[in-house]
C-alpha cells in the first residue's frame, strides 16, 4: 500500500472506527445507515479481529499471516497460521514450525514474534508435521485453546496457560476432540467431541470439565464461539435428525438452551447441499456472522437480533449497490468485534479469495 493510499484509507476508515469504539449495538435490527466495506488485498484472507476492529489478522492464500491496521495496512508477521487476536489487538494466537519443521500452536506479540507453546503432553509425537494448533484465544490473550497430537491415534482438545502449561481437556466418547474458542474470561472452551457414529458433536469445558450440547434431536454440530462469560454459544447443525428442513444454524444460552436458525436459500445462490454455520458473536449475541456453506462454496450471513441477513444483501440494500459485484461468492464471515460493529471475512474474489472488512453503521445514522 502506497503512502498516498494509506493516508486516503485512514480519512475513511478512522472516523467509523472511532464511532465503533464509542458506541452500543444499534436498537432494531438490521442497522440503519450507510456501513464501511473495505476490501483487503488480493490472497490476504481475514479471519480474526482486535480492538474493536483497530487490528485485522489473517492468512496469505499462498502461505504466512499477518496484520492488517487502517493506519499501516497488511503487514507481514511470518509464522505458519493465525486463528485469533486478543481484545486490545496485542496478541495473536496460531502456530509456527519449530526448526523440525513441525506446527506447533503458538502466540505472537509485535515485541517478541512468534512464541511456540509445545506438545500436548511431554514427549509427544506429531501427526505428520503437527503437533499443536492453536484455534482460539480469551479476551487478554493470557489463554490459548487448541487441537493436540500424540501420533495419529490421539487427537485431543487442549487449553494453555503460563502457569498451567498445556492440559488436555480430554474426552466423553474416548475419541478425537477440539477446541475452537474460549470464552474472554477463558473459563468456557468450546469445540467438538466425535460421535461414536462419526460426526462432530458440540461440547463445551466448563472450568476443565466436559459437557454435551444437546438440541431437539439431540447432539448438535460443533460449537465455534462463545462471548465474553461463556453464556452464550454458537454453532452449526442445529437437528441433524431434521433430513428435509433448510440447514439451520443453533445458539445455546443458559436461559434458553439451544434455540435452531433456519436460513432459507435466496434465489441467487446456487442449489449446493448447503449447511448453516454460526462462526462469531458479539458479548450480547446481537450480532452473529456466519455462513451458508458447502465447503468453500459460501455465502456470508449475520444474524442481527436473530433475523438471518445475507451480507451481500444488506450492503447493497444500504448505500453500497455494487458490494461483490464480480466476486465469485461472499464466503464466510469468521469475526464479530465484541460490540458488534465489525465484521471480518474473506471470499472468493474476483480472481483469487481475499478478505474484508465491514464496520456497521450506528442505529439510526443516516
Amino acid at each position: 500500500m502506497s503512502p498516498g493510499s494509506a493516508r486516503r484509507l485512514m480519512r475513511r476508515v478512522l472516523p467509523a472506527l472511532a464511532l465503533v469504539v464509542s458506541t452500543e449495538v444499534a436498537e432494531g435490527a438490521p442497522p440503519k445507515g450507510t456501513p464501511l466495506m473495505i476490501v483487503l488485498p488480493p490472497e490476504a484472507l481475514a479471519v480474526a479481529q482486535g480492538a474493536n476492529g483497530f487490528v485485522v489478522a489473517g492468512n496469505f492464500y499462498s502461505g504466512g499471516t499477518f496484520h492488517w491496521m487502517p493506519t499501516s495496512g497488511v503487514t507481514a508477521i511470518g509464522g505458519a497460521g493465525v486463528a485469533a487476536v486478543s481484545r486490545d489487538g496485542k496478541v495473536i494466537a496460531g502456530f509456527d514450525r519449530d526448526p523440525a519443521r513441525i506446527e506447533q500452536a503458538a502466540i505472537w506479540t509485535s515485541g517478541g514474534g512468534w512464541r511456540l507453546l509445545g506438545p500436548l503432553r511431554q514427549n509427544a509425537q506429531p501427526c505428520d508435521d503437527l503437533l499443536t494448533s492453536a484455534f482460539g484465544m480469551n479476551g487478554d490473550g493470557r489463554v490459548v485453546v487448541g487441537l493436540g497430537w500424540d501420533g495419529c491415534g490421539y487427537a485431543r482438545a487442549f487449553r494453555w496457560e503460563e502457569s498451567t502449561g498445556m492440559v488436555d481437556l480430554g474426552s466423553l466418547s474416548g475419541r478425537s476432540t477440539r477446541a475452537n474458542s474460549v470464552s474472554a474470561d477463558g473459563r468456557v472452551v468450546v469445540g467438538w467431541d466425535t460421535d461414536p457414529t462419526g460426526p462432530r458433536n458440540g461440547a463445551k469445558w466448563v472450568d476443565g470439565r466436559e459437557e454435551s450440547i444437546l438440541g431437539p434431536g439431540g447432539p448438535v454440530g460443533e460449537a465455534f464461539a462463545a462471548n465474553r462469560d461463556g453464556s452464550l454459544i454458537v454453532g452449526g447443525s442445529c437437528d441433524r435428525t431434521d433430513t428435509v428442513g433448510p440447514p439451520e444454524a443453533w445458539t445455546w444460552t443458559q436461559a434458553a438452551g439451544v434455540k435452531c436458525y433456519p436460513v432459507i436459500r435466496p434465489d441467487w445462490v446456487p442449489r449446493l447441499p448447503y449447511q448453516a454455520f454460526m462462526f462469531a458473536t458479539s458479548d450480547d449475541g446481537r450480532v452473529i456472522g456466519g455462513s451458508l456453506s458447502f465447503g468453500l462454496d459460501a455465502e456470508a450471513i449475520v444474524w442481527f437480533d436473530g433475523e438471518v441477513v445475507f451480507l451481500r444483501d444488506y450492503l447493497r440494500a444500504n448505500g453500497i449497490p455494487d458490494a461483490f459485484d464480480g466476486w465469485i461468492n461472499t464466503g464466510f464471515v469468521l469475526a464479530v468485534s465484541p460490540d458488534g460493529r465489525t465484521l471480518v471475512g474473506y471470499a472468493a474474489g474476483p480472481r483469487t479469495f481475499q478478505g474484508y472488512v465491514v464496520i456497521l453503521p450506528k442505529g439510526g445514522e443516516e
